[in-house]
């Protein structure tokens, strides 16, 4: 999820994903801050599409996208969306639960920030850090 400036940014942002990771399904949505004010989307992958629409129209911020993945990680695709010239910030890349913070006036609504998972439960050991580095080889992302 971030937030972006212009209209060309729905397809300048479906260009760097599927060119990202070969086969990857995705939906993207885009909130328009004026004229029609739509949820513009694209994507490989309707439910994933019509999925990230609703969740853009629930928030309904101008400026903001919203993309959904599947056979793929968000560190897969992230430096391709931040290098879109549209692309203001970034507000998550994650697989957790994810809250987003709004705040409404009368002109319209805006994204203050997202909650990205739970509270730590403490700091990490070294049977935890073994684990941590376990896992990162067993999903390919170190040697």
């Amino acid at each position: 999820m971030g937030s972006t400036h212009f209209i060309k940014s729905a397809e300048d942002i479906y260009e760097a994903i599927v060119t990202s990771v070969p086969g990857i399904k995705f939906g993207l949505a885009f909130t328009e801050a004026s004229g029609p004010c739509l949820v513009r989307t694209e994507g490989t992958d309707d439910a994933l599409r019509e999925l990230a629409a609703q969740f853009a129209l629930n928030i309904s911020c101008g400026h903001t996208f919203i993309i959904f993945l599947r056979n793929a990680y968000p560190i897969n695709v992230l430096n391709a969306v931040k290098r879109v010239p549209e692309v203001c910030n970034i507000l998550c890349a994650t697989a957790n639960p994810v809250e987003v913070v709004v705040f409404e006036t009368d002109q319209g609504a805006a994204v203050l920030g997202v909650v990205d998972g739970y509270f730590s439960k403490g700091i990490e050991k070294p049977e935890d850090r073994q684990q941590r580095r376990s896992f990162l080889r067993e999903i390919g992302y170190k040697l």
